[in-house]
């Protein structure tokens, strides 16, 4: 059952990551850029043909296939019930779905589509689909470091009580 609500979450946040990339395309690539808050936000029309910010560009073919992998890998693990349903299954839902949603792009127009632009940090135009994969990946991260500092400060305490 679990395995079911996963796969129509992935559904919904990629069906949302492509929704949003619709209105881009339509919307926003014709003017470029539309400025959301003043040295906040805009948002900037880019066409990104490597992986995340802009690494590997021009190789579009190469960054779908590694992509297909992961993706195809990960789905496994969730649908073999290997990840036990939890805070890393969630956060592995979320990077499928953003993986799935750039790898649409780049199936469909052969380059991912860019349009967040945070202008108080200089940093690199992203996308929704960026957000869940770097988001999952950074909360299974510090999630992980977690529970080692919790596992070493418990054996800590086992040692000295």
């Amino acid at each position: 059952m679990i395995q079911i609500v996963s796969l129509a979450v992935i559904a919904v946040l990629t069906a949302a990551d492509q929704l949003i990339k619709y209105f881009v395309l339509t919307y926003l690539k014709p003017i470029g850029e539309k400025l959301v808050i003043p040295g906040v936000l805009r948002f900037t029309y880019v066409e990104n043909d490597g992986a995340m910010m802009g690494l590997f560009g021009g190789k579009a073919q190469v960054m779908m296939w590694i992509t297909v992998v992961i993706i195809a890998v990960l789905l496994a693990l969730l649908m073999l019930k290997k990840i036990r349903f939890g805070f890393n299954y969630c956060c592995l839902v979320a990077i499928i779905a953003g993986g799935i949603g750039n790898l649409i792009d780049r199936f469909r127009l052969g380059f991912v589509v860019d349009y967040i632009d945070v202008l108080f940090v200089k940093f690199y135009v992203f996308n929704f689909a960026d957000c869940l994969v770097t988001v999952g990946a950074f909360l299974i991260i510090g999630y992980q470091i977690y529970e080692i500092i919790r596992e070493t400060k418990g054996k800590k305490e086992k040692q000295n009580g």
